[in-house]
Parts: structure tokens; sequence; C-alpha cells
């Protein structure tokens, strides 16, 4: 077979590939952002034992591999009879890891906003909740919005930690293919520009979105 011929045949399972990263990195950030706003809301609370749960909670996402991370749940979640689930364990893995620094981006943000827009909203009779939900988190989320992009291009770079759990994903399935073809450089230039064609999307979009932000906001 040519080389145009081999590479060609390539396509097909590195757009399978493909697919598999865009799945895996759209749950686990949707899980990253979720959990990381759960975390951030329990880092804030005044309950001295679950700020420091969500603290522990940073601290050990934060300082361990994520491989490690990524092994610990493949293995355990058999024990709850979610077992032969890698794509279930690697969503969570990643997701989780990332939930810790999205906790940290929020809080940071929230960090930077006026305490005394938490004084009128408990004057209007708002509480704490209410006022967290629907005048302080808004906010921070709009504040932290380039660091949270950068957050979840980062997971969408940590997809290939899937293959050591034999999720095929982009990287991988490269792999697959040089080892059959022996054509390491071409193949490898396809699967960066699989991963271009998924981040510059995302980054056109968000750029819009912040100058539109920017306008509603009058700068």
């Amino acid at each position: 077979m040519t080389f145009l011929g081999q590479m060609l045949s390539a396509v097909p399972q590195l757009a399978s590939g493909l697919l598999v990263t865009v799945q895996l990195t759209l749950a686990a950030a949707l899980v990253s952002f979720l959990f990381g706003h759960v975390v951030w809301w329990v880092r804030e609370r005044p309950h001295r034992l679950l700020r420091g749960l969500g603290g522990l909670y940073v601290s050990l996402m934060r300082g361990t591999p994520s491989i490690l991370q990524l092994f610990l749940l493949f293995f355990s979640l058999p024990l709850i009879g979610l077992g032969g689930k890698p794509m279930l364990a690697a969503v969570l893995a990643l997701g989780l890891n990332s939930a810790a620094y999205v906790a940290e981006i929020l809080r940071g943000s929230y960090r930077a906003l006026a305490s005394g827009q938490s004084e009128a909203s408990a004057a209007l009779g708002m509480s704490r909740f209410e006022c967290w939900r629907h005048v302080l988190a808004p906010q921070a989320l709009r504040a932290s919005l380039p660091a949270l992009v950068n957050e979840f291009t980062l997971v969408l770079k940590t997809t290939p930690l899937a293959s050591v759990i034999a999720v095929t994903e982009m990287t991988y399935a490269g792999q697959l293919i040089v080892a059959r073809t022996y054509e390491g450089t071409p193949v490898m230039v396809l699967v960066v520009l699989g991963y271009l064609l998924v981040c510059w999307p995302i980054l056109f979009y968000v750029r819009r979105l912040e100058a539109r932000l920017m306008r509603g906001r009058g700068y």
C-alpha cells in the first residue's frame, strides 16, 4: 500500500478516536463544572468541618498524579458493581481532578467581589444561598470564564491518560496506527490536527462570548 493509501486508511480509525476524545472531554468537563461548584460552595461555608473537607479534597486532587487517581477509580468501581466500564472511570477521574481546579478558580473570583453585595442582599431579605445563587455566583462565573476555558482545554489534553485503561481515544488510536504502518510523524501530525479541530472552535466562540460580556458591562 502506498504512503497516501496508508494515511487515508488511517482516517476512519482516527475519526473514531476523535469522537471518543470529544465525548470524554465533554463528559469530564460537565463533571468538573458541576462538582467544582459544589466544592467551591462547601469551601465557603462558615462550618469549619465543611471547609476542612473541601480543602482536603482540593489538596488530594491537586497533590496526587492524575494517572494514580484514574487507576484508583478504575479498580474501585467493581466494588460497587460498576466494573468493566473504563469510559466511566476515565470521565470521573478527569472530571473530579479538574473540579478541584475549577473550585479554586471560582473561589478566587468570588473573593475578588465586593463584600458590600452580600450585605445589600441580606438587607433585601435574601438568604445566604439566594445571595450566592443569584448575585455572587453569576458574577464569579463571568469573571472566571477565561480561566475556566483554559482548564477545560487542559481536560482535553489529559484525555490520552485514558488509554492506560483501554479507552481508545485519539492519541491511542494514532499509536495503534503507527504500530501497524510504522509511519510515526505523519500519523501524529493528523492527531495534532484533530486536537486543534476541537480546540479552535471552542476558543473562537469563547472569545466572542467574552467580548459580548464585556460590552454588556460597559467596557
